[in-house]
């Protein structure tokens, strides 16, 4: 049986109990379903009222129009309210965004995503927080904020560290792609499946089955070859330093001795933001010793600072706005970012911190 829960006209997230799962759709497919804080609304309020609903069991969240599970937030907009003065509504959307993040970790059901496509971002926020994460042939994983003069959050300072070795490191200062078998091999996704099969197992998991047997019966090794993974003596050796100045030059020591790949990750990150990309490690190493609570009260210090910085909408404006792909940092080298200036990043906020949310049960 399917109930839908609500009705407005092109609703930007679709919400229905469907047999058994509470079943959410990001449905923004011209935008590549990037999160707006009305999306981030209704996903609340529905993961709010199929908590404490006996006839749901578990959520199955996807994304419409087939490229794209979430592509992020939407950061055309979060840029023109800090352009224009108005930083307080730009936080709302982090601290909202950042307050579902931990429901969705915490959330006392199985919360199922599934992703054939991109997933960067915010969506990563709200799929591999979850309980069960299957990628498809299409899944491509990212977390490019460094890229935008921003920096890995929704829950990358807790899953990054977490992943094997210094992958999590690597991905963290180059938002470089992530695909199916990396995901699978990594952890980050608890299952692969052909992309065929996923009208079918979003049928099965509306049934009366537990979601792991459902999933285990569906599930197949990773298409994608895993070629991150397969580089992981290279990272490993690289990105084990707790500087970004250590970082580059083993890459560059790693390149001198007729190692290429290490050549190509150091132009790579030679053109992120230098403030972002310290964040970033600072993010990683402090990640390891902090609960998912402790982790997302951290990033909502760190946005608080970055959204009244210069590099963010620098960032945004050659990326997305201009599209030059010049960005102007400022800092504009590792060596003017002083300790002090990133550890006033991580610096309580007061009165201004980030609550948890009451998880419902």
């Amino acid at each position: 049986m399917s109930e839908p829960i609500q009705a407005p006209a092109d609703p930007e997230v679709l919400i229905e109990r469907r047999g058994s799962a509470g079943l959410i759709i990001l449905n923004r497919p011209k935008a590549l379903n990037a999160l707006t804080l009305g999306m981030v609304r209704e996903m609340r309020r529905a993961l709010d009222a199929f908590a404490v609903d006996p006839a749901v069991t578990r959520i199955v969240v996807t994304g419409a129009g087939g490229r794209a599970f979430c592509a992020g937030g939407d950061i055309r907009v979060l840029h023109d309210l800090g352009e224009a003065g108005r930083h307080d509504e730009a936080l709302q959307f982090w601290r909202e965004e950042y307050e579902l993040n931990i429901l969705i970790k915490c959330y006392p059901k199985p919360y199922v995503s599934l992703i054939d496509g991109i997933v960067m971002g915010g969506g990563v926020g709200v799929s591999i927080n979850g309980s069960h994460v299957v990628a498809g042939e299409k899944f491509v994983f990212a977390m490019p904020e460094v890229g935008i003069g921003f920096f890995p959050d929704v829950g990358g300072t807790y899953f990054l560290p977490r992943i094997p070795g210094e992958i999590g490191a690597y991905f963290a200062l180059t938002g470089e792609r992530m695909r199916q078998g990396d995901a699978l091999s990594t952890g980050l996704a608890t299952h692969a499946m052909a992309s065929e099969r996923f009208t079918e197992v979003l049928e099965a998991l509306c049934g009366r089955e537990t979601v792991d047997h459902v999933l285990e019966g569906f599930a197949d090794v990773a298409t994608q070859p895993a070629s991150v993974t397969a580089r992981r003596a290279a990272i490993d050796a690289c990105f084990r330093f707790d500087t970004v100045e250590e970082v580059m030059e083993a890459l560059a020591a790693a390149e001198a001795a007729g190692d290429e790949w290490c050549g190509q990750t150091l132009a790579t990150m030679a053109a992120k933001s230098p403030t972002s990309m310290k964040i970033a490690l600072a993010q990683v190493r402090a990640g390891r010793a902090l609960d998912f609570e402790a982790a997302m009260t951290t990033e909502f210090r760190i946005v608080s600072r970055i959204c009244r910085g210069h590099d963010f909408y620098e960032g945004v404006r050659a990326v997305i706005v201009d599209k030059d792909n010049a960005p102007r940092w400022r800092p504009s080298t590792l060596a003017e970012v002083t300790p002090a200036m990133i550890a006033a990043h991580f610096a309580p906020l007061g009165e201004g911190e980030l609550v948890p949310p009451v998880i419902p049960r």
